[in-house]
């Protein structure tokens, strides 16, 4: 029998060894603040809801640009001011590329192949350009102008016929049709399958903006399967797959006799044919990308177009100076061109104040850090997730006066832009992973809104008065109003 002596020694030993191996860093990480949180949910049990007004509330306090928190054992940065987000989405771009690698994503996303997740890389840059060159260039979005004009002229007709207009789901159809005729060929909004494909994709939006414990805690997934969200998920991502197939077949089986103008359909398969791209862009490809152009351009237009249109209503003034702007420019014209819409400065400011206020995705798209880094002077761990307000951000009482108020007036003698190099104001994001569909969204929302105060004359139903409009939110992926936007509109002769 070996002497209990030696079998102390030879534990000590290993403890030693051990600690020699995994010895902690003698170098103390300068962590961002960080509230009190609890064992296994982190900070989870401080969310409400609204994420964008949790993080801001929890932020306010810490008093610090950046703050780091736990959503179950996930590291999430949350940045909150416009020189963290330029250290983010500017300084070191490259090292905040990625998209957090979520289950669930994975499965709605086409394996990450759209563009919005793809990991940064080769493919997701000529994936990235493919969708701007044949989709989202300002040559194309001239080229989309007939399909605009059209659809246009389809809710003016509508509103004539109505009483009282619910803007909030005419809003949704008009994006939905433009964006689908645009990237199809063809709408899906009419009739009984036009219900079932809207309801596909509210159920789309409604998982992918939903709360995946397995993501946040592993361990508990079988509380995701519990509650049927995996299932959920799974059925939405085979019906988005089977539709997105459908389109792709039944486009391949009418080449052959399809005349006219060309869709987004087509430029991919003609890209796939020829191949000269460098990246094989196969049939999954193929499907995410229309995904991406779709799912992309419905919502989150739609959202812009009703907020602006609520924040009109609710602000009599505002909303007398924008359509006296247009009626001054357009001068009775029926039909109004490119040009006409760039003399509205009034109407620009307009969009820019409600993107303040509105960001469609206010905590935009989550980004990954890949490497160890410092932001604002703090350590940030590989793997860290990133959120940054921009909601947050364009409410800043340090940068805005009158920061919660609605004054177009200030964008007036303002250079400061939504485009992504003006920090202050980052409603789609900015650097490598901005939106790249801001100039296609925004000719479809500055049209519509132009044509909208020009032929017709707004107010609220019911004798309602601005006091009375209600502006709160609806959780989501986008934020929209929880309570649709109905209005009175009064045909204009010229």
């Amino acid at each position: 029998m070996v002497p209990l002596v030696y079998v102390l020694d030879f534990i000590l030993l290993i403890l030693f060894v051990v600690r020699l191996i995994y010895k902690p860093s003698s170098t103390k990480k300068n962590l961002p603040p960080s509230p009190p949180k609890l064992p296994v949910i982190g900070n989870l049990h401080q969310i409400g809801p609204l994420l964008h007004h949790s993080l801001h509330s929890l932020s306010r306090n810490r008093g610090a640009p950046v703050m780091l928190i736990h959503l179950g054992c996930v590291p999430t940065l949350v940045v909150s001011s416009a020189d963290a987000a330029r250290e983010i989405m500017k300084t070191n771009d490259c090292l905040f590329a990625n998209r957090p690698n979520m289950k669930a994503w994975r499965g709605l996303l086409c394996e990450f192949k759209e563009v919005s997740s793809a990991p940064y890389g080769e493919y997701w840059r000529q994936a990235k350009s493919i969708m701007v060159l044949h989709l989202l260039s300002n040559k194309k979005i001239e080229a989309h102008r007939q399909i605009r004009g059209e659809e246009i002229a389809i809710v003016i007709d509508k509103i004539n016929k109505s009483q009282v207009v619910n803007l909030s789901d005419m809003f949704v159809r008009f994006t939905n049709d433009v964006v689908c005729r645009v990237t199809f060929g063809q709408t899906y909004s009419e009739g009984e399958s036009g219900r079932k494909f809207r309801k596909m994709l509210d159920e789309f939006f409604e998982v992918l903006g939903g709360l995946n414990f397995e993501d946040l805690i592993p361990w508990l997934a079988w509380v995701d399967r519990l509650r049927g969200y995996h299932a959920k998920v799974e059925r939405v991502a085979r019906e988005m797959d089977e539709f997105l197939n459908g389109v792709v077949e039944e486009r391949l089986r009418d080449q052959s006799k399809k005349g006219g103008r060309e869709d987004f359909v087509d430029m991919l398969i003609k890209i796939q044919k020829e191949d000269k791209i460098g990246v094989v862009l196969d049939r999954l490809a193929i499907k995410a990308l229309l995904l991406d152009a779709y799912t992309a351009g419905t919502d989150t237009t739609a959202t812009v177009l009703e907020w602006t249109f609520t924040e009109l209503l609710k602000h009599p003034k505002a909303l007398k100076k924008a359509q006296d702007e247009v009626r001054m420019v357009f001068n009775g014209k029926q039909q109004i061109n490119q040009e006409d819409i760039d003399n509205l400065k009034y109407l620009k400011a307009v969009f820019k104040e409600t993107l303040r206020l509105h960001p469609p995705i206010p905590t935009l798209v989550p980004r990954v850090a890949s490497q160890d880094v410092k932001v604002m002077g703090f350590d940030i761990t590989k793997g860290t997730r990133v959120i940054v307000n921009a909601w947050a951000i364009a409410r800043d009482p340090k940068v805005w006066d009158d920061a919660n108020e609605f004054r177009p007036e200030r964008f007036l003698d303002c250079n400061i832009d939504f485009r992504g190099r003006d920090f202050d104001l980052i409603p789609f994001g900015a650097g490598r992973r901005g939106c790249p569909g801001v100039a296609f969204a925004m000719a479809t929302n500055e049209n519509l809104l132009a044509n909208l105060l020009h032929k017709f004359d707004w107010e609220l139903p019911n004798g309602e008065k601005e006091d009375d409009l209600d502006m709160n939110e609806k959780p989501g992926l986008t934020i929209r109003k929880k309570v649709p936007l109905l209005a009175v509109a009064t045909p204009i002769s010229f």
